[in-house]
């Protein structure tokens, strides 16, 4: 075990140094400062440096604002990085599966569930995403008065049971959804409070819902499960194509196993698609500049039909409002690992056992990175005259080994949705300021309301 500390971590190599940063309190560190705004925390932290040493509890933790030092910690997972053993709550919904697993068991899922979201089998989704997304927009009419969060929540949770299970809804998508509610609250709640350092045997309120939360997902995917299994052994959805999966062993992945996997691509295809939709209405709303080149675009490309696959690669500026969207309101924000033996990041030692942050929030609001930090300008994403971007300075789906599976179909579902909605309305979204709230995934503080506007 390596015992370097102090001042061989202050030691500067490749224009990169090890700062302190704000004093934390006996015992709790900076826990208190982080639960009261981690977003602001974050920024309060690359204030200091691009590589800063503070506390969480007693926990010896580093925050990382540099991309080119983010971009050691995402590539050097799984060889000089763990993943952190996270909270109660997180594990109570999201078990043990790829988001989570470490090592050998990681790989091999990975193996298993990625040929799921690979380029042709998202292809293949896209049809569902865009004639979702027409059903939505058939039941809209001018004058309406829409709340956006739920709206886009139950668009990409149709999404979500048709591609995930093929069916067009689980078992109680009522149900399913209101315990993801809970499990989106009580894991927020506790990886920013004093949960995150109580024992996993000390009882909460917290951990009671989430252990109810948990119980609803898993009896719900389990229905589905067992329909699946009783039913068609050759299906186009991503449930079939993880029950037939097989590693090199020739071993499936056990109920468990499905379990975990089944609710992380839920997760990944539901809430946060969900999510970049409303700050990307909420952004428009505010912006009716970068709203008129959006529909001109629109216009151009699709006239008076609905999009398809094929048109995504030709709607690069819809494509860069939901960039600009993840940069501004990145869904994860909050990226961590811990330090192994022989860990370094920018030339420096890193002690094991040292818990590695970084923040999208933080890294994406940069000024340094992204002139103009504050404005919502999908101009700079233009391959051409757009800004040159560092890269991870832009890590909205993390990156390295570890980046998450989903980002293709991420995309190509949020672009699709935007561009059949978008293309008929304009949303209104009432005004005022909503700030973003950082759960388990960047949520708004309030309902976000909208009047419709037919085009």
């Amino acid at each position: 075990m390596s015992t370097q500390t102090g001042p061989a971590l202050d030691t500067p190599a490749r224009g990169h140094a090890l700062v302190p940063g704000p004093k934390g309190l006996p015992l709790l560190g900076n826990l208190p400062r982080f639960a009261k705004n981690p977003l602001a925390f974050f920024e309060l932290l690359r204030g200091h440096g691009d590589m800063v040493r503070w506390r969480f509890g007693r926990n010896r933790c580093v925050f990382l604002a540099d991309p080119d030092c983010i971009g050691e910690l995402l590539t050097e997972t799984e060889h000089s990085f763990d993943q952190p053993r996270l909270g109660v709550a997180f594990r109570s919904v999201m078990g043990n599966g790829i988001i989570v697993a470490r090592g050998r068991d990681w790989r091999r899922k990975r193996s298993l569930v990625q040929p799921s979201v690979r380029p042709k089998q998202v292809k293949s989704y896209a049809a569902t995403m865009a004639s979702s997304a027409v059903e939505l927009a058939d039941a809209w009419s001018d004058g309406e008065r829409v709340d956006v969060k739920r709206e886009m929540a139950a668009l990409t949770q149709k999404i979500a049971v048709r591609t995930i299970f093929g069916v067009d809804t689980p078992a109680d998508s009522e149900a399913m959804g209101r315990a993801m509610d809970v499990a989106q609250m009580e894991i927020g709640k506790e990886f920013a409070g004093i949960g995150a350092l109580l024992p996993d045997w000390v009882p909460t309120p917290g951990r009671a819902r989430i252990k109810k939360a948990a119980a609803v997902i898993d009896a719900e995917v389990g229905r589905v499960v067992a329909r699946h299994r009783d039913g068609e052994t050759e299906r186009p959805d991503l449930l079939s194509r993880l029950l037939t999966a097989v590693d090199e062993s020739g071993t499936r992945l056990s109920d468990e196993e499905i379990r975990d996997e089944t609710v992380t691509l839920y997760i990944g295809g539901h809430e946060t698609t969900s999510s970049t939709l409303v700050w990307a209405w909420y952004l428009l709303a505010r912006n009716p500049r970068v709203r008129e080149v959006l529909a001109g675009e629109l216009d151009r490309v699709l006239g008076d039909r609905e999009p398809g696959f094929d048109d995504y690669a030709q709607l690069t500026y819809t494509q860069a409002v939901v960039k600009e969207t993840l940069r501004l309101y990145p869904t994860i924000w909050l990226i961590t690992g811990v330090a192994k033996e022989g860990a370094r990041i920018g030339g420096l030692p890193i002690p094991e056992g040292t818990r590695v942050w970084t923040s999208q929030w933080s890294t994406h609001r940069d000024a340094r990175w992204f002139p103009e930090p504050e404005e919502f300008r999908p101009e700079r994403w233009d391959a051409e005259r757009g800004d040159e971007i560092a890269e991870y300075a832009w890590f909205p789906f993390g990156g390295g080994p570890r980046v998450c599976i989903g980002t293709r179909f991420a995309m190509v579902e949020a672009v699709l949705i935007l561009a059949v909605l978008a293309r008929r309305f304009d949303l209104d979204v009432d005004p005022g300021v909503i700030e973003p709230v950082p759960s388990l995934t960047l949520q708004p503080d309030r309902d976000v309301l909208a009047t419709v506007r037919v085009r």
